[in-house]
């Protein structure tokens, strides 16, 4: 077998062994008689399957205790959506940097919903060949969230700082650099991150939520998009992505091996 080294930014690479232990599992997995694509995500086996991904990833991250872990669809790209929908409600404002391709992508979407955002900082006059600086007096004081993505795949740029936005939530789009390095969750209100880059093949979605910022969501949002009501359910109010939630947990559970052997 000659496998070749696969540099896309998604869907990327994924390590041989978790593609080894998937194989070996595909038709029957444990001793459960069927295939994880076949089982009910209400039965015993799959809730530990889940359950392991979310503890895994609380302990790769150190996600402190007050957060919500979340296991969705629609890849990052619905977060577009569901951000201003879930936290614009606090101020009725909210602030974008904007430093590349999906960065503005979100911001065209939180302003298509009609939103007062503004954009805080950008460098698309220099084609976004660097990140912008932020300072603290760059935000409106008022904002509900301040939202930014990361790690620019397409222009290959990466924050090197995290933005100092005071009491005001930060929101990142982390999709290209999740577990690539560590990272103070608490800085953070809310981190999400489609999952194909780093961490799984596409379908599913990873979202960190701060607790205290549940309660905010549209009343007329779409059922689907309101993390309250997906935390509330453990991320199944629907059938979630049974097998991308399986290979996570697989690829979460190898690096927190090593993790622990590191440590």
């Amino acid at each position: 077998m000659n496998r070749v080294f696969n540099f896309s930014a998604g869907p990327s690479m994924l390590p041989l062994p978790v593609l080894e232990r998937a194989a070996s599992e595909l038709v029957c997995y444990g001793t459960s008689g069927m295939s994880v694509m076949e089982m009910s995500h209400r039965s015993p086996d799959y809730e530990a399957i889940i359950e392991k991904a979310q503890s895994d990833l609380r302990r790769l991250m150190n996600i402190p205790d007050n957060y919500k872990v979340l296991f969705l669809q629609g890849g990052a790209s619905t977060q577009f959506a569901a951000v201003p929908l879930n936290l614009i409600r606090r101020t009725g404002k909210a602030d974008y940097l904007v430093s590349g391709q999906f960065s503005g992508k979100a911001f065209k979407e939180a302003q298509k919903l009609g939103y007062d955002v503004v954009c805080a900082a950008t460098t698309k006059d220099v084609n976004f060949s660097y990140v912008p600086t932020v300072t603290r007096d760059m935000i409106r004081p008022d904002a509900a969230y301040v939202h930014m993505c990361f790690n620019n795949t397409i222009y290959g740029t990466k924050y090197g700082y995290i933005p100092d936005t005071g009491s005001i939530p930060l929101v990142a789009d982390m999709s290209s650099c999740i577990l690539s390095e560590p990272v103070d969750v608490s800085r953070f209100g809310v981190i999400y991150a489609g999952a194909q880059k780093n961490m799984a093949p596409a379908g599913v979605t990873v979202v960190i939520v701060r607790e205290d910022l549940l309660d905010f969501a549209e009343p007329a949002m779409p059922t689907m998009l309101e993390w309250k009501t997906m935390a509330d359910n453990d991320s199944m109010y629907n059938t979630p992505p049974c097998w991308c939630i399986y290979m996570l947990g697989l690829d979460l559970s190898g690096l927190a091996a090593v993790h622990r052997r590191a440590g």
